[in-house]
């Protein structure tokens, strides 16, 4: 493994430390490091405060490590805190007020002075200033008691206008005291707020009737009760969640894709979100998977990419989509999620972290309705007689592929539906095809669908599983189409990939944005209301063309990146793949649509 440097230098010479970014905080950060100036171009100095640089930022990451969510429990402990701390303050002040004796005791010393002489009856201002001690004293109490009465006045009036300064510096006390990671100004610091202030109420509500001698009351405000701050679970060095998960995620015990393998990581950070970074994973058990769950049955759909949650983490989410009611995850998703936690605990299981798995039995009820459908004919005549397929009115964004017009769209958005079509291949196989991969061999064009070591950019290929790997016959249609006069276009071009514009999101996902965008044009041309038809509609209908061609599921199956369930044990014997290429060829080939026209797509 190449080691990382902390220590850059930048163009002008300047040195500057790298911070990288624990994986279990990054969602706390806009990237996966930090650069900072060490303001030097001496590599002497620059070292020495790299090491200063790097202690503080271990120091700031040990620190939010240690932080949590707020939770139901910690502001009820907040509410009961501030009233007690307040009722505290209000009898240590009466306690330290002077007693008539104490003023008796001052009335006597001022005497004295006059007696011996250090105040003079015929010098007023001596005289004010010797009683000035001991009005003050008299005064005592009744000052405090009109202090107290103002501040009940102004809580009371900043409490609804939705004011807190006056109890700010105490919400920054208590989450700091209890290490919570709650924002200056964000919803949760507003709500916390809120709760001190009527807990400040109260108890102001009782000192008043503490000024007439009654120690009776109670709080009439249902939030302020007992409430006291649990014991922290905190992990033992190398034991929290996500620790443990990077030593999984080497392992990758299943031998699953980097892609499957970065999205379990960010599925296992959406619980560490609920249970805390510095959660121990013995700790795992059904009430915290139960509580998650409930959480992701009314977490929003791409709710991290949404501005209206920026900032937020799963509980604020949940509960700010109460107002902005984004649509949720579906049954699907949330299993996906579960499915993740469950592998990862498998693990913990196998390696004695934990005793049971404690996603048995969490996982939803499943709709057993199909959710994707083939395109009909007429659907894929009126598809392919659309703007999108013969001219619309601008390629800049998808909102104008639906408007007639004379741009003629030939890139990834034109060919990987076609290549779909007639091949049955998965979207995101097709988009990262380089040209070396498709090619022609004992006269026959082949999509060679294999992948790379991944190195985190475009160039890499991705494969769902080790059965996706394969070669697949280019369909004689597509070449009728001119798919070899474009592939020519594109090498001569310079480019090394067959769809040089298709490329990854963030998420490292090959073609999810026209996936997305290609589903919502289907909506504005009529052909889709609500689910059933999208991209993966494509590869549904090539499976339905092969059965309509006379062959057998486990025929074809090997085609498509299929194992069929009598081939897992042949599988793992011998070098060859299944099916020579003439026999594949037969078989891609015999994909056909009747009643399709594509006449009109054809290069004259």
């Amino acid at each position: 493994m190449t080691r990382r440097s902390n220590l850059i230098r930048r163009e002008g010479g300047t040195y500057y430390a790298r911070i990288y970014i624990p994986a279990e905080l990054r969602d706390h950060f806009p990237s996966e490091d930090k650069k900072i100036s060490l303001r030097t171009k001496d590599e002497a100095t620059a070292k020495v405060r790299l090491n200063a640089e790097v202690q503080k930022w271990d120091v700031v990451f040990a620190d939010m490590r240690a932080r949590r969510q707020l939770s139901d429990q910690d502001k009820a402990v907040a509410v009961w805190e501030h009233y007690e701390g307040r009722l505290k303050e209000d009898s240590e002040r009466r306690r330290s007020m002077p007693t008539d004796a104490d003023l008796e005791r001052e009335a006597a010393l001022v005497w004295q002075r006059i007696d011996r002489g250090e105040i003079r009856s015929d010098d007023m201002v001596s005289m004010i200033n010797g009683y000035a001690d001991l009005e003050l004293l008299k005064r005592a109490r009744q000052d405090d008691a009109n202090l107290r009465s103002r501040r009940l006045t102004a809580l009371k009036r900043d409490l609804a206008a939705g004011r807190y300064a006056l109890v700010e510096k105490d919400v920054h006390h208590f989450i700091e005291r209890h290490q919570l990671l709650v924002d200056d100004g964000s919803e949760q610091f507003r709500e916390l707020s809120a709760l001190m202030m009527r807990a400040d109420i109260e108890a102001l509500e009782r000192t008043v009737e503490r000024d007439v001698g009654d120690y009776s009351g109670r709080p009439k405000d249902p939030i302020v009760k007992p409430a006291f701050a649990k014991p922290r679970e905190t992990a033992a060095p190398g034991q929290s969640v996500m620790e443990l998960f990077e030593v999984y995620a080497r392992e990758n015990p299943r031998s699953v894709t980097p892609d499957t393998l970065a999205q379990a990581r960010r599925d296992i950070g959406l619980f560490v979100d609920h249970v805390g970074t510095t959660f121990p994973v013995s700790k795992i058990d059904k009430k915290a998977v139960r509580e998650w769950k409930a959480l992701l049955m009314l977490y929003p759909v791409k709710a991290t990419e949404t501005k209206e949650f920026k900032g937020m983490k799963l509980a604020q989410i949940v509960a700010h989509n109460e107002t902005v009611r984004k649509s949720v995850l579906s049954v699907n998703t949330v299993n996906r999620y579960l499915s993740n936690l469950a592998a990862f605990c498998s693990w913990l299981v196998g390696h004695g972290y934990i005793d049971y798995n404690p996603t048995e039995g969490m996982f939803l009820a499943k709709d057993k309705r199909k959710k994707v459908y083939p395109f009909t004919v007429d659907q894929m005549n009126a598809l392919f007689r659309s703007p999108l397929f013969i001219g619309c009115a601008s390629d800049d964004a998808p909102r104008f592929w639906n408007k007639p017009g004379d741009v003629r769209i030939r890139d990834h958005r034109y060919w990987i539906p076609l290549i779909m079509l007639y091949s049955g291949a998965r979207p995101g196989e097709i988009a990262q095809l380089g040209l070396s991969d498709v090619r022609e061999e004992r006269q026959t064009w082949i999509f060679d669908i294999t992948e790379t070591a991944d190195d985190g950019g475009d160039e890499a290929k991705r494969l769902k599983t080790e059965s996706s790997r394969r070669v697949v016959p280019v369909h004689q249609e597509l070449i009728e189409l001119g798919f070899l006069d474009y592939l020519a276009a594109i090498r001569d071009g310079g480019h090394t990939r067959v769809f040089p514009l298709a490329v990854r999101n963030e998420r490292g996902q090959m073609l999810s944005d026209f996936s997305r965008d290609f589903g919502r044009y289907l909506e504005k041309i009529g052909l889709k209301n609500g689910r059933g038809l999208s991209l993966y509609s494509f590869r549904h209908g090539a499976f339905d063309a092969m059965r309509r061609a006379g062959y057998l599921d486990e025929q074809f199956n090997f085609i498509f990146g299929h194992v069929s369930t009598g081939n897992r044990v042949t599988q793992g014997y011998g070098v060859l793949t299944q099916g020579v290429l003439e026999q594949r060829s037969e078989l891609v080939n015999a994909i056909a649509y009747p009643g399709l026209d594509l006449t009109h797509l054809v290069v004259r």
